[in-house]
């Protein structure tokens, strides 16, 4: 993804994961208590950080449920010196939770709001098959920002503790 799917400060909103349609097949098969790689492309930029989440949705992308939280650094990985657009954090590894359910059709996301720069949501999903043992899952909502519709987060660069 090298575009956000929506901005505060701009007139335009994508549905959160860019299609309403499922895929025809899964893009991985994981299981339930596994840790998964999760990749971004090094021609990322990192808006001095944010706020990033790894979540999953077993009802077509209605809900989501967060699996992991990225706060303030994502992307950078430590509180940097200045403004940045510079990445240094390219890959995490997600612990998925051992609770979860077995599904063909669930949908892994991972959202961000940037540190600095224009407020922007980003946003991308994949279907995914979950092999597990539990019938259902609780926990966070996924938090959506600087979308239509929802909270506007203000600008925190280099105000990271506060």
């Amino acid at each position: 993804m090298n575009s956000p799917l929506s901005s505060a400060t701009q007139d335009f909103a994508n549905p959160i994961c860019k299609y309403t349609e499922p895929w025809p097949t899964p893009a991985a098969t994981w299981t339930a208590g596994e840790t998964v790689k999760i990749q971004f492309n090094h021609n990322a930029v990192s808006h001095s950080g944010g706020h990033a989440e790894f979540s999953i949705s077993y009802d077509g992308g209605k809900t989501f449920v967060v699996i992991e939280q990225v706060l303030r650094y994502a992307f950078v990985g430590s509180k940097p010196a200045a403004a940045t657009n510079e990445v240094s954090v390219f890959d995490y590894d997600v612990t998925l939770p051992a609770n979860l359910p077995s599904s063909d059709n669930a949908i892994f996301a991972w959202s961000w709001c940037n540190a600095s720069g224009n407020r922007e949501f980003y946003m991308n999903c994949a279907d995914v098959a979950i092999k597990g043992t539990s019938t259902s899952i609780t926990g966070k909502n996924i938090t959506i920002v600087n979308y239509p519709g929802y909270p506007t987060v203000a600008e925190f660069n280099m105000n990271y503790e506060e």
